[in-house]
């Protein structure tokens, strides 16, 4: 395969899968900044590495490199670091065409209430929720993503599911 050759499958498989690459890194990294290092390093990784892509649809292949690629990153940094909570709220753009402020301050209340429910799962749960449920990956490709058998990723939705209908009950009845 010619360089240039390369250079536009690579775009034209893997590149489309940028934002869902950054999104699952700042759920696993809770950080936005750390989350845009790790998806450049993994994207540098994926492309290195391209040669031992052979399929056609490099979402699961690229969300795996993302994967690893922040777990390292988690290992070289201290463990207090690791549990800093991520505040969505401080990142959150104002769309135009929202109806009002009441019903933009309800969706934000909603969407931080869930968003803060996923961040507090442990972290394997966190990662199925989210590659499921965010980003509609099968089961088969979420067992690519975290190596794990596809009896695992299906209990790990099950448990996550349970987990986080119980945190958004309990959140709900205390207001």
């Amino acid at each position: 395969m010619t360089k240039d050759a390369k250079h536009r499958r690579f775009a034209r498989l893997i590149l489309p899968h940028l934002d869902a690459a950054y999104d699952l890194a700042r759920w696993l990294t809770r950080d936005g900044v750390a989350a845009q290092e790790v998806v450049q390093e993994a994207y540098l990784r994926a492309f290195r590495y391209f040669d031992s892509f052979h399929g056609e649809d490099g979402r699961a292949w690229m969300l795996a490199i993302v994967r690893n690629t922040c777990f390292s990153a988690l290992d070289r940094e201290p463990p207090a670091a690791r549990f800093e909570a991520f505040d969505e709220s401080l990142h959150f753009e104002v769309i135009d065409g929202i109806p009002g402020p009441e019903s933009a301050a309800m969706t934000n209340e909603a969407r931080a209430l869930v968003q803060d429910a996923v961040a507090a799962l442990p972290e394997e749960f966190r990662e199925t929720i989210v590659l499921r449920e965010l980003h509609d990956l099968s089961y088969k490709e979420i067992a690519v993503v975290t190596d794990a058998p596809i009896g695992t990723v299906m209990s790990r939705l099950a448990r996550g599911r349970a987990m986080l209908s119980k945190a958004l009950a309990g959140r709900l009845k205390k207001e």
